[in-house]
């Protein structure tokens, strides 16, 4: 009787093995399937890094119990191996060098949740230590989501020739839509500041022309060479604070655990298909592009998505080829999500990258040095 118990408990283990092999596939290879007919896969493409830590708990069981089962989760890793890297970078975090090679370009990509306006009229102290943060890593480009603005009054709170002028650009692309004016003298947007002279600037916009539909891209010359280069914010997920505690606390039962459920599942999947076209769409104009690209922003997605992958066909990510560990980029939610991102062209070298990791907005800021290859 004993000897049936535990052939059934293996044979049920096995079983469950396999099944979280398959789930974690699914999960890195979730670009493959199309959103607009698989869109539950992007769940499982966000549980990735956890179907993982599950995979190695088996395969310690096994090399305890029947080492030869441990093939299991060993074969799964090695189909899942490129995408892994995208997940996670099995090395050790090596020292950035905040002294700037002359010959390197320095990016900075950063959520700057408004520049925490709210907190200034406050009289808040978080602006002032994050245009601190920008001035020590000096990046020549920065390409900042969720800026809040003023181009035109002198007297707003952040006024856009300020933050170029304190900050030491020469120029700057800023992108909004009036329908999402802060208030009276700011405008929300996206961003590019630039060290370095823009030749020439480029919003595009797709239906419903909202925020998330929206992108930029700046024609910059360095040296004897022109960048095109792309500031992007694709769909949020727009959860609440209901949303929030719901996924921090799932304690709720009933009716009301159903009705969270149900109401946050209808916004993931709302963010799978529209991150799904704005991506196509961004593609297109990277395609387009007569010139090298860089592609930075806040994408709302995590690496192995369809909208990753879209966007970063046939580009370098930074943190594939120099980042370390998860390299979680937003505050909030899990620890797993790096959701943004930086990608560069084949004509650079990816030299550093630095993940920085101060709460001063509800995203850490993201840095990186380039440099052009030689022809």
């Amino acid at each position: 009787m004993l000897r049936r118990i535990r052939k059934i408990s293996r044979n049920l283990l096995i079983v469950l093995n396999i099944i979280a092999s398959l789930l974690f596939l699914a999960g890195c290879y979730a670009y493959l399937f199309p959103p607009e007919k698989y869109w539950f896969v992007g769940l499982l493409a966000i549980g990735a890094l956890y179907v993982l830590l599950i995979l190695l708990l088996f395969l310690g069981m096994w090399l305890f119990v029947k080492p030869r089962l441990c093939w299991i989760s060993i074969l799964t890793l090695a189909i899942a191996w490129k995408p892994v890297q995208h997940l996670f970078q099995f090395r050790t975090p090596g020292n950035f060098e905040i002294s700037k090679a002359p010959a390197h370009l320095r990016i900075m990509n950063w959520n700057v949740e408004h520049f925490e306006i709210g907190k200034q009229k406050n009289g808040g102290v978080e602006k002032q230590m994050m245009l601190e943060l920008i001035r020590k890593y000096q990046p020549d480009i920065a390409f900042f989501q969720e800026m809040v603005g003023s181009e035109t009054n002198p007297d707003a709170i952040n006024y856009i020739p300020f933050f170029r002028d304190t900050l030491g650009f020469s120029d700057y692309h800023f992108t909004y839509n009036n329908k999402l004016d802060y208030d009276d003298d700011h405008h929300f947007g996206i961003i590019i500041f630039s060290k370095y002279p823009i030749l020439s600037k480029k919003d595009i916009s797709y239906a419903p022309n909202d925020y998330n539909s929206t992108f930029q891209y700046a024609d910059i010359q360095v040296g004897n060479d022109t960048l095109r280069v792309f500031n992007l914010h694709l769909q949020s997920l727009k959860l609440d604070k209901r949303n929030r505690h719901y996924l921090q606390q799932p304690g709720i039962t009933g009716e009301e655990n159903i009705r969270n459920s149900k109401n946050i599942i209808a916004k993931l999947k709302r963010g799978f298909l529209r991150r799904a076209q704005q991506s196509e769409r961004i593609r297109q104009a990277i395609d387009a592009s007569p010139y090298p690209v860089i592609v930075c922003g806040d994408f709302n997605d995590v690496p192995n998505s369809y909208a990753y992958h879209t966007i970063g066909e046939n580009l370098r990510n930074a943190f594939a080829a120099k980042g370390s560990g998860i390299g979680r980029t937003y505050a909030g939610i899990s620890p797993t999500l790096r959701i943004d991102h930086v990608f560069a062209d084949q004509a650079f070298h990816i030299r550093q990258y630095k993940r920085i990791k101060k709460e001063l907005s509800d995203h850490f800021p993201v840095v990186v040095d380039l440099e052009i290859k030689k022809q």
